[in-house]
C-alpha cells in the first residue's frame, strides 16, 4: 500500500497530483479511500476513490464516500477562534459582537474560566461531550486531560448514542468491550441475522459483501426489523418484529435451542457460567402463542428461524442501532450473545455476535475510555486496581474515582445549573439527542459554552461563548478503529486552513495553561504511542494475573515503540498487536481459545427477562415513532448536506406511514404533516408506505434548523435511558400525528452565491426546507398567510432591485399561481413558483436550467409557465445517485426488458453499477413490477 502521499510535477501544464491513502469518516465499516488533490493554475480540485488495498472495502465505498469531495471546501467552516455568542438569548436579536479572536486569547480565557469554576464548585462543575468523529489520538488527550487532571469523569460522546449499549452487554459477557469476529467472518458463514440493522443504507460496503458471498454460495439472510427495509429486498427471511421485543424474541429462541438439544454442553461446561438462571428468566417467552403474540411475528416464520438457527453450525450475529437504542438495549444485545454461548457459535470463523458500530471511530473511543463510565485501555472506572494502574502510568495528579454524568443526565445537570462550564467537540447535540429542545434551553443557561468544530453556523454553535476551528477530514491525521477492531491511518491531504488546529491541540494548550504537564506532545505520532504503551502496561498474558496486572485483549504492545516513519506508514491492522511483525488477522477471531477476559476466564450467560415499553402508547399518543438513518445522509447533514449528489435521493425531511393509518389521520401521500409527543413536534412531508406496520411511524435523525424550519426529530424523541447503558430510546417514542394545513406551497431556486441573502427571507415563511443542487440551493416553501399577501411580500424582500437583474412575472391569483423568473446578463439567477402542489414545475428541470451558460427565448417562456418545452416522461425520484436514475425509467426498462434481475438493470442504465448502496431498492422495483404493484 502507498501510505505516504506522492507527488508528480507536470511541468509541461504546471500541475502537481498529491495521492494520499487514508480512511472515510462516515460509518463504522473504516473504508480506506485514496484521495487525490490536484493543483493547477485554475484552482484545486479533490477527488476520492476507494483504496483497493484496504481489506474493509478492498476498493468499495459507498454513495456517501464517494463524494466526499464535495464536502471539504471552506465555505461554511469557521476558521479563526470566536468570542461570543451569536445569538442574544434574551432577546432572540441576532448579534454581530461574535469576535475573531487568536488561540492564546481563547485558550487563556478557557483556563482562567476552568479555573475559577474549580475553585468555586470543584471539578464536577466542568464537562465536556465529544464524539466518534474525533480520531483516536484526540479523543485519548481529551480523556487523559478531564480524568486524569481535572479528576471528573463528566465526560461524555455522541457515541452514547449509538452503541453503550453494546459495550455493558460485551463487559457482562465476556469481561470486555470485544467484538469477537471480523469482516472475512460474512465470507464464512452459513446464516447472516441482520438484527436492528438497515445495512444495506447504514453500512453498505459491509452489506454488499454479504451480498456478494450469499451470491456465491447457500448463505441463509434473516433480517429481524419492524420495517420493510432496502435490507429486506434480499433477505431469505423478514422478522417484522413488534418495536422492544427483541429480548422475548431471543430468549424464546434460547428456549427452543436448550429444549430441543441444540446446546455445546461441552462449550458451556468448560467456558461459561450462569446458564441455569438465564433459562429461568426466559421460560416465560418458550410459548409459541406467546411469542407470537408479543412479538407480533406469524408461527411459520418463527419456526423457520428457530430451526435455521438451530441446525447451522456457523452463524453471524449483526446487530446496530435498533438493539442499542433502546431502554432494554444492553438485555437486547445480552439475550443475543446468550444464543451464541448456549450453542457454542464463537471464537469459529464464520460464527459470533457481531455489534455494528454506526461511528467512524466509536470504537476507537472505547479504546481511550471515552465513555463517562469507563478509563482509557479498556480498564473500568469505578475499579480501584485500575484507577491507580492509569494513574501510576499516566503519572497525573488525580484521577476520577466515580462514575460521570452519561449524556442525558449531563445536560440535564447542565439545565439545571450543576455544569457551569461545558467543552463541546465535533457533534451537534441541539440536533442528535433526544428531547433536544432541554438541551438547547441547557446551553442557553449554562455559563461558558466551548464548541470546537468544522462548521461556523450548526444548530449548537450558535451557544458557544468561545468557538474554536478545528481540523476538518481532509486535515486531520491520526487512527481510527473501526467495528471489526481493525485501526487505520487517517491522514492529511490538506494543509490546515487559516487558525484550524487538531482537537489534541486545542486540549493541550488549556492542560499546560492550568500548570499539568504531560501534555507536551508534539504530533498525533506521539499521542499514539503512549496510547499504545498504555495498553500494554501491567496488561497481563492468558496467563494468570499477577497482583500488579489486569488481563485486557486490548493490547496494542506490538505498536508501542513505532518510529514517526513506521506510524506515518502504518498498514491497516486489527488488535490485539502483541509484536511489531505480527500479521494481520493473526488474531481476527478472538475466543478461539475459549478464554475470556472475566477472572475465570469463563463468559457469563445473562438473564434477560422481556418486560414492556417505558413509555406506552395511549388515546392522546397512538402512535410508536421509531428513528434512524437514511441511505445518502449522514448524522446532521453539516457536511452530507452540502452535496447536490448526496440531496437527490431522499430531499426533504419525511416520515413513513402505514395507508391505513393515514387514511385514519386524515394524512395524504406528499402532504405535510405534524408529529407531536410529550416532549416536543415538528412538520415533516408524508410517505405513504406499506414497508412500515400499522401503529408506526418512521423519520430520519439527519434534518436541523439550518435545513429546514421544523423538522429536529430529536425534540420529539423520549428522554428515557437504558438504566444501564444510558443509551437513550430512539426506536419507541409514543406520538400523535394530525395534517399541517397550510395556504399555499411553492418551490424557489437561487443561484449559489446569492443563497445567503435570501436565506432571511425564506425564514419568513411558516415552512421550508434546503436542498443543494449544483448549480442553485432550492427551498420548499409553504404558509398560512393569504396568498397575495405572501407573493407580494417574498417579492418585495428578494434582493434583485437593480438594473441589471431582468424579471419575468406570470400572475393569476384566481387560481393561485404565481410564477416569477429572475436573470441577470442571460443567466437564471433564481426562480419562485408558488401554485396547487399539482402544478408545480419538475424540480430537476428546473435545477438544469442554472446549468446553461445562456437561455434561448424558448427556455425563459417555459421558465416562466412553469413548464418544460417537451415534456417527457420524468425521471420521477432518484434511485441511483451516481449515475442519476429515476425511479419511473428503472420501472420503464424493466417492464419493456421483461427483466428479472437487478445486473440486467445495471447493464441497461448503469443503475447500481457504481457504489452499489441503490441495488436493493432496483430489487424492490424489480418485484414490484413482477407484481404490477407499480
Amino acid at each position: 500500500m502507498n501510505s505516504i502521499p506522492v507527488m508528480e510535477l507536470h511541468s509541461s501544464t504546471e500541475k502537481m497530483i498529491k495521492t494520499t491513502q487514508t480512511t472515510c469518516p462516515y460509518c463504522g465499516v473504516g473504508c480506506g479511500v485514496t484521495a487525490t488533490v490536484e493543483e493547477t493554475a485554475l484552482g484545486r480540485k479533490v477527488s476520492v476513490v476507494g483504496d483497493l488495498n484496504h481489506p474493509s472495502n478492498y476498493g468499495k465505498l459507498c454513495i456517501k464516500g464517494s463524494n466526499l469531495a464535495d464536502t471539504v471546501g471552506l465555505e461554511t467552516r469557521v476558521l479563526h477562534p470566536m468570542l461570543g455568542r451569536k445569538k442574544d438569548l434574551d432577546t432572540c436579536i441576532q448579534k454581530t459582537s461574535r469576535v475573531q479572536t487568536d488561540w492564546d486569547t481563547a485558550t487563556d480565557l478557557i483556563a482562567d474560566k476552568f479555573q475559577h469554576y474549580i475553585d468555586q464548585y470543584g471539578p464536577e462543575s466542568i464537562a465536556f461531550y465529544v464524539s466518534g468523529q474525533l480520531l483516536t489520538e484526540d479523543y485519548y488527550v481529551v480523556n487523559k486531560f478531564v480524568k486524569g487532571y481535572l479528576g471528573t469523569a463528566n465526560i461524555d460522546t455522541n457515541s452514547r448514542l449509538c452503541m453503550s449499549s453494546a459495550v455493558a452487554a460485551h463487559k457482562r459477557a465476556f469481561g470486555e468491550d470485544l467484538v469477537p469476529a471480523s469482516y472475512r467472518d460474512f465470507e464464512h458463514t452459513d446464516m447472516v441475522v441482520l438484527v436492528g440493522s438497515n445495512t444495506a443504507w447504514c453500512h453498505p460496503v459491509l452489506y454488499q459483501r454479504i451480498m456478494k458471498a450469499k451470491e456465491e454460495r447457500d448463505l441463509f439472510v434473516v433480517v429481524i426489523d419492524p420495517r420493510f427495509t432496502a435490507t429486506c429486498e434480499a433477505a431469505d427471511l423478514h422478522l417484522p418484529i413488534l418495536p422492544g421485543q427483541d429480548v422475548t424474541l431471543f430468549n424464546g429462541l434460547l428456549q427452543y435451542l436448550a429444549t430441543n438439544h441444540y446446546t455445546d454442553t461441552d462449550f458451556i461446561a468448560k467456558h461459561t457460567q450462569g446458564l441455569d438462571a438465564a433459562l429461568i428468566s426466559s421460560e416465560t417467552e418458550f410459548s409459541i402463542e406467546s411469542l407470537i403474540e408479543r412479538t407480533g411475528i406469524s408461527a411459520e416464520k418463527l419456526t423457520l428461524f428457530f430451526e435455521k438457527f438451530a441446525q447451522t453450525d456457523k452463524v453471524m450475529s449483526l446487530f446496530s442501532m435498533g438493539v442499542n437504542q433502546s431502554s432494554r438495549g444492553v438485555d437486547k444485545a445480552n439475550s443475543i450473545i446468550n444464543c451464541h454461548l448456549l450453542t457454542g457459535k464463537i471464537g469459529k470463523l464464520g460464527a459470533a455476535p457481531f455489534s455494528m458500530t454506526g461511528q467512524p471511530n466509536a470504537m476507537g473511543g472505547r479504546e481511550v475510555g471515552g465513555l463517562a463510565n469507563m478509563l482509557a485501555a479498556h480498564m473500568d472506572l469505578d475499579n480501584q486496581k485500575h484507577q491507580q494502574l492509569v494513574q501510576q502510568f499516566w503519572q497525573s495528579p488525580t484521577i476520577a474515582k466515580q462514575v460521570g454524568l452519561k449524556a442525558v443526565d449531563l445536560f440535564e445537570a447542565v439545565e439545571e445549573g450543576k455544569i457551569k462550564a461545558i467543552w463541546i467537540m465535533a457533534t451537534n447535540p441541539v440536533v442528535s439527542l433526544p428531547n433536544a429542545d432541554q438541551v438547547k434551553r441547557a446551553l442557553e443557561k449554562c455559563e461558558f459554552v466551548i464548541v470546537s468544530d468544522i462548521c461556523k453556523d450548526t444548530d449548537t454553535t450558535q451557544y458557544a461563548d468561545v468557538l474554536l476551528p478545528a481540523l476538518g477530514w481532509g486535515e486531520k491525521d491520526g487512527t481510527v478503529t473501526n467495528s471489526e477492531r481493525r485501526i487505520s491511518r487517517q491522514r492529511a491531504f490538506l494543509d490546515c486552513p487559516e487558525q484550524a488546529k487538531a482537537d489534541w491541540w486545542s486540549v493541550s494548550q488549556v492542560a499546560k495553561k492550568l500548570g499539568f504537564s504531560g501534555f507536551d506532545f508534539e504530533s498525533s505520532h506521539d499521542i499514539f504511542k503512549e496510547h499504545a504503551e498504555l495498553s500494554a502496561y501491567q496488561n497481563a498474558g492468558l496467563s494468570q494475573c499477577s497482583a500488579s496486572e489486569v488481563f485486557r485483549y486490548f493490547n496494542l504492545k506490538g505498536l508501542s515503540d513505532l518510529s514517526f516513519t513506521e506510524y506515518q506508514y502504518l498498514e491497516p491492522v486489527q488488535w490485539p498487536i502483541l509484536n511489531k511483525n505480527q500479521q494481520d488477522g493473526a488474531v481476527a477471531q478472538l475466543f478461539e481459545t475459549g478464554q475470556f477476559s472475566h477472572a475465570d476466564r469463563k463468559a457469563k450467560f445473562i438473564a434477560t427477562a422481556a418486560v414492556g415499553a417505558v413509555n406506552k402508547t395511549c388515546s392522546e399518543y397512538p402512535l410508536v415513532l421509531n428513528t434512524g438513518r437514511i441511505r445518502d445522509q449522514w448524522h446532521t447533514m453539516t457536511r452530507t448536506g452540502l452535496s447536490a449528489n448526496l440531496s437527490t435521493h431522499k430531499a426533504e425531511p419525511y416520515c413513513e406511514i402505514h395507508p391505513n393509518d393515514a387514511l385514519k389521520y386524515g394524512l395524504k401521500d406528499g402532504e405535510l404533516v405534524e408529529i407531536k409527543s410529550v416532549w416536543g413536534n415538528c412538520v415533516l412531508r408524508a410517505t405513504v408506505s406499506d414497508n412500515i406496520r400499522r401503529g408506526q411511524i418512521f423519520a430520519p435523525i439527519h434534518w436541523n434548523d439550518q435545513f429546514a424550519s421544523d423538522a429536529r426529530i430529536g425534540k420529539v424523541v423520549n428522554p428515557v435511558v437504558d438504566a444501564i447503558s444510558g443509551e437513550p430510546e430512539f426506536k419507541h417514542t409514543p406520538v400523535m400525528i394530525q395534517p399541517f394545513y397550510t395556504q399555499w406551497q411553492g418551490v424557489f431556486y437561487v443561484r449559489k452565491g446569492f443563497g445567503n441573502i435570501v436565506q432571511k427571507t425564506i425564514e419568513s415563511t411558516v415552512w421550508w426546507t434546503k436542498i443543494q443542487t449544483a448549480k442553485a440551493v432550492r427551498y420548499e416553501l409553504a404558509d398560512r398567510h393569504r396568498f397575495t399577501e405572501t407573493t407580494e411580500k417574498l417579492k418585495s424582500l428578494l434582493p434583485f432591485e437593480d438594473e441589471s437583474f431582468e424579471w419575468l412575472n406570470l400572475e393569476d391569483q384566481t387560481a393561485h399561481i404565481s410564477h416569477s423568473v429572475v436573470l441577470q446578463e442571460g443567466h437564471l439567477i433564481a426562480s419562485l413558483y408558488i401554485a396547487p402542489k399539482a402544478l408545480l414545475p419538475d424540480r430537476d428541470w428546473v435545477a438544469s436550467l442554472f446549468k446553461r451558460e445562456r437561455l434561448s427565448a424558448m427556455h425563459r417562456k417555459a421558465l416562466l409557465a412553469g413548464q418544460a418545452m417537451s415534456m417527457g416522461q420524468s425521471e420521477g425520484p432518484l434511485v441511483c445517485s451516481c449515475f442519476k436514475v429515476g425511479k419511473n425509467r428503472i420501472i420503464q426498462t424493466i417492464k419493456e426488458k421483461n427483466i428479472t434481475d437487478e445486473k440486467q438493470v445495471t447493464a441497461c442504465l448503469k443503475a447500481g453499477g457504481n457504489c452499489g448502496s441503490c441495488l436493493p431498492e432496483i430489487r424492490g422495483l424489480i418485484k414490484a413490477c413482477q407484481t404490477e404493484d407499480v
